[in-house]
C-alpha cells in the first residue's frame, strides 16, 4: 500500500468491494483526502487475482465495537496484475 508518499505493507481485511470503491478494517486511522495505491487480492481463484487500485480515502471512523478503524477509499483507477508483476507502480 502506498499512503501519499508513504509506502506502507500491511494486511487489512477487507469489509465490503464494488466498482466505486473499497472499505476495510485497520488498527490505524488514515487520513481522510490522502491519496492512496493499494492492491486487492481476490483470494478465492486459482491462482488468486491481484488488482492494484488508485484511490482516495473517503471516511476513517472508529468502529462502535471495537479499536479498529473502518476506511473507505474510492476506486479511480485500477490494473489487474498477472502473477509474478507484483511490484509497486509509482505513477
Amino acid at each position: 500500500m502506498q499512503l501519499g508518499e508513504r509506502r506502507l505493507s500491511r494486511r487489512e481485511t477487507t469489509r465490503d468491494i464494488s466498482s466505486g470503491g473499497v472499505c476495510f478494517l485497520s488498527p490505524n486511522a488514515v487520513e481522510v483526502g490522502s491519496r492512496i495505491e493499494y492492491l486487492v487480492t481476490l483470494s478465492g481463484n486459482t491462482p488468486p487475482v491481484r488488482i492494484r487500485c488508485l484511490g482516495k480515502v473517503l471516511r476513517s471512523p472508529k468502529t462502535a465495537s471495537a479499536e479498529i478503524f473502518e476506511v473507505a477509499v474510492t476506486m479511480e483507477r485500477y490494473q489487474f496484475i498477472r502473477s509474478g508483476e507484483l511490484r509497486i507502480a509509482t505513477a
